[in-house]
């Protein structure tokens, strides 16, 4: 029997395919560009039988051709999807074959940020509507924009796209002349969703990382998220599991669970964004999945199991195990630092690499792109080379580990004379 994957995150198919292999079923994976899981098809473990996965490649954003794809797969039983860029052909898919599955058109709103926030918003659970912010070429649309973000959200404010992914198309504005700015260059943009301005939340970010079924939540543990200094807005570090003061992790665990339930989320992973505000917890942003980058390997090692297994289980309609299990992180923690060139162009390299051994917390180097690639961007995180992953007796000390590491590791470009 097959569970298929339309598209995945770059890590953990390997952790999937092994969760499928030990539920008795092959994993095929449909994508338009194998290059994206370089990594993962290059270090598959010799412990996964033969057969355990198969690739497909089809254009994914052709539904045609997926959905045909998929029909010619034997005995598919399940259908999985990781990403928020095919989370709703994913949902719409599974409806069409029969499949277990999310509601497609509760996908439909967890896709749409505007929406989620105003929904929130309206179940006062969260303290900023969403506002639409309409765009034009003309300078006179300009002002009409600024002017509704002064009246209804004030400063500072974040404008961004309402299906945006990567951190791409987000603006921090702090005065009039920035939003006027942001404003100004988001007109020349072109945008998955609509644009839309919400209240700037002052505090650390964290992401509650989250198992549902049934509508019960439970929480797999906080990951804390360091961000670059304004005006990019791009990821650079991340660890697992955050040490939380007594108490305050049942206080996120029932906060996400309502959070969750409002927004229409009830079964499967989720990576819920929030900033620790000085009034406590406040939602960023809502992603129907395991946590992207590193998060589902930080997962499986402290938590000292495959979470993937509860994918599998969510994908064939059935309640996972891990929902009823012992969490304890008796693992080790990790921290991870993602590696960006200090500019566009095209990739030879990395400087470094061979000295990450000597680095305690037994560090690994993930490699996002490869020598050849064009960086088109560094401002967000389709800037990133690559990772560095490090493990220690908590988060902070794996942080640290894994910053220390990463700072040894510089990507070269073919221009700075490193072919």
């Amino acid at each position: 029997m097959t569970i298929a994957a339309l598209e995945s995150l770059s890590f953990g198919l390997a952790r999937m395919a092994a969760a499928a292999a030990d539920a008795g079923h092959g994993l095929t994976l449909l994508t338009g560009d194998r290059s994206v899981y370089r990594h993962e098809l290059d270090t598959l473990p010799d412990t996964l039988p033969d057969g355990a996965l198969t690739v497909v490649d089809v254009d994914t954003f052709d539904r045609t051709a997926t959905r045909r794809a998929l029909a010619a797969l034997p005995d598919l039983t399940g259908l999985i999807n990781t990403t928020d860029t095919w989370s709703v052909p994913a949902a719409d898919l599974a409806a069409e074959f029969g499949l277990p599955g999310p509601d497609p058109t509760a996908v439909r709103v967890l896709r749409d940020k505007a929406r989620v926030r105003a929904l929130l918003h309206g179940a006062g659970l969260s303290k900023g509507p969403a506002v639409p912010v309409p765009l034009g070429a003309e300078p006179t649309a300009t002002d009409t924009a600024a002017a509704e973000v002064l009246r209804t959200i004030g400063l500072p404010a974040v404008l961004k796209d309402s299906a945006g992914t990567s951190s791409r198309d987000v603006w921090i504005v702090r005065d009039e002349e920035a939003l006027r700015a942001a404003l100004a260059e988001a007109s020349r943009r072109s945008f998955t969703g609509d644009l839309f301005a919400e209240p700037f939340l002052a505090g650390p970010l964290y992401s509650a990382e989250t198992l549902s079924w049934a509508r019960e939540t439970r929480l797999l543990g906080v990951l804390s998220r360091q961000t670059s200094r304004e005006p990019a807005v791009r990821e650079e570090a991340a660890a697992f599991p955050v040490a939380l003061p007594h108490g305050e992790s049942a206080g996120i665990e029932e906060w996400v669970g309502r959070v969750l339930h409002t927004a229409g989320h009830h079964g499967g992973f989720a990576h819920v964004e929030f900033i620790l505000t000085a009034e406590g917890p406040e939602l960023v942003e809502i992603n129907r999945r395991i946590g992207g980058a590193l998060v589902g390997e930080a997962l499986c090692r402290s938590l000292r199991t495959n979470v993937y297994d509860a994918m599998i289980d969510t994908a064939l309609g059935r309640r996972p195990r891990l929902m009823d299990s012992a969490l304890e992180h008796t693992g080790p923690a990790c921290g991870f630092v993602l590696v960006y060139p200090d500019r566009t162009g095209e990739l030879a390299g990395w400087r470094g690499l061979d000295g990450l051994g000597a680095h305690p917390g037994a560090v690994r180097w993930y490699p996002v792109r490869a020598p050849g690639d064009t960086i088109a961007t560094v401002a967000d995180q389709r800037g990133c080379t690559g990772m560095v992953l490090a493990e220690a007796a908590t988060a902070e000390l794996a942080l640290h580990r894994a910053a220390s590491a990463a700072a040894g590791v510089r990507p070269i470009l073919v221009d700075d004379g490193g072919r």
